[in-house]
């Protein structure tokens, strides 16, 4: 390698300068605050589990995803945390045992072995909630309503929220009786969005022209509330856990609107990570960003393999993507000392940090001045005191 080459990191590993890390920093002290006025209960994950605990109910994308290695104290393998979810799935059903409704949450890097279009780097900070313990849709409506409150907590403005229901096609996939490499390749369909595939595919499937018809109509089922209305009338003869989710989604709607000013947005065949989830299901846009800044939703039972299957739901974010939303909302300057050690000058330097401000001290022979160092003010020694005052431009490049 030659010295040219020694700065360079591996694809989709990224470094965070300022002042994005200092936006980053404010951000998950916000957030953190933000969810325990609601209740949650901060954890943070080991960076590094056994395979057979990390990848327990998530399906083959997070196994993909995974960095594999060998534990060289007990030879069994062993993998970076690439999904938060199931590790603080681990806690509630393993480490805390609690009783009842529990509220978690976490901001914490993950690792990826491959970035794509949709995840982003290979290195993001996973900061989201997880709520164990309840079925029912009052916690599914928190989760939703919490997760846009991060969003305007970080300075997203125009939200566009995409709701969908797992369950309405695991309902019809039960009632056609379906086998797996039928269910598989109807969902691979659903997942293109392709119409022409669709049919065929129900053609080669579903023998009841009613469901056939159903599931046909389920990749057409996408677009404003009045998608709702639709499903209704494609659905009647549906299951009723078909109806009861088609409920559910009514009541988030009305939920979210009350409180949010978003635009909705419903797709009925939204199959995201269907091999983990099991009812309602989100993701949150923003204009200008090409992948959802919040993605969540319900996923009941992941802690069974822990001995303890709990109601669970719950959204992640990445805090670097956040973080761009409003880069210029850090720091409004800071204050330029002079060098020396003066103890009057040490004094008001102490009060003005104790006060949050930023004060930095100049070094003795340092060539650079203020204006590098973004300071806006600058400490001078006014009728015997130390004060802050506004630097001119003169001032700024001296």
């Amino acid at each position: 390698m030659t010295i040219a080459d020694r700065w360079l990191l591996p694809d989709g590993m990224d470094e965070v300068l300022p002042p994005q890390a200092s936006r980053m920093e404010e951000l998950r002290r916000a957030l953190l605050d933000l969810y325990h006025s609601w209740g949650y209960d901060q954890v943070m994950p080991p960076p590094i589990e056994f395979l057979d605990s990390l990848l327990t109910g998530t399906g083959t994308d997070l196994d993909l995803q995974t960095f594999k290695l060998t534990d060289q104290l007990t030879g069994r393998m062993m993998g970076a945390s690439a999904d938060v979810t199931p590790q603080v799935a681990r806690m509630d059903a393993h480490s805390l045992k609690r009783q009842g409704p529990v509220r978690l949450c976490y901001c914490t890097n993950v690792l990826r072995a491959k970035a794509d279009q949709h995840q982003g780097g290979r290195s993001p900070v996973q900061v989201g909630v997880e709520l164990f313990g309840h079925a029912g849709l009052d916690a599914d409506r928190e989760i939703v309503q919490l997760a846009l409150a991060s969003l305007e907590a970080a300075g997203a403005g125009e939200i566009h929220l995409a709701l969908g229901h797992i369950g309405i096609y695991r309902s019809l996939v039960e009632a056609a009786k379906l086998d797996g490499e039928q269910e598989r390749a109807l969902y691979a369909a659903l997942a293109l969005k392709s119409p022409g595939q669709l049919a065929e595919q129900v053609a080669q499937s579903v023998d009841d022209p009613v469901l056939a018809d159903m599931f046909l109509a389920l990749g057409e089922l996408h677009g404003s509330d009045q998608v709702l209305v639709r499903a209704r009338e494609a659905f009647a003869g549906a299951p009723a856990s078909v109806l009861a989710a088609l409920d559910q989604l009514e009541v988030l709607y009305r939920g979210v609107a009350a409180k949010f000013d978003v635009s909705l947005y419903f797709d009925l065949a939204e199959l995201r990570g269907y091999q983990y989830h099991t009812g309602m299901v989100f993701a949150a846009y923003v204009p200008g960003y090409g992948q959802a800044l919040a993605k969540g939703g319900r996923y009941d039972d992941t802690g069974r393999a822990f001995g303890r299957a709990r109601p669970a739901t719950g959204f992640s974010m990445d805090l670097k993507l956040l973080a761009t939303l409003a880069l210029g909302s850090v720091a409004a300057g800071a204050i330029w000392a002079p060098p020396g050690e003066d103890e009057a000058l040490q004094e008001a330097i102490s009060a003005l940090r104790q006060q949050g401000e930023r004060v930095i001290q100049a070094l003795p022979g340092q060539r650079t001045g203020p204006a590098e160092h973004e300071c806006n003010r600058c400490l001078e020694l006014i009728d015997g005191r130390w004060q802050a005052v506004a630097l001119t431009q003169e001032t700024r490049a001296s």
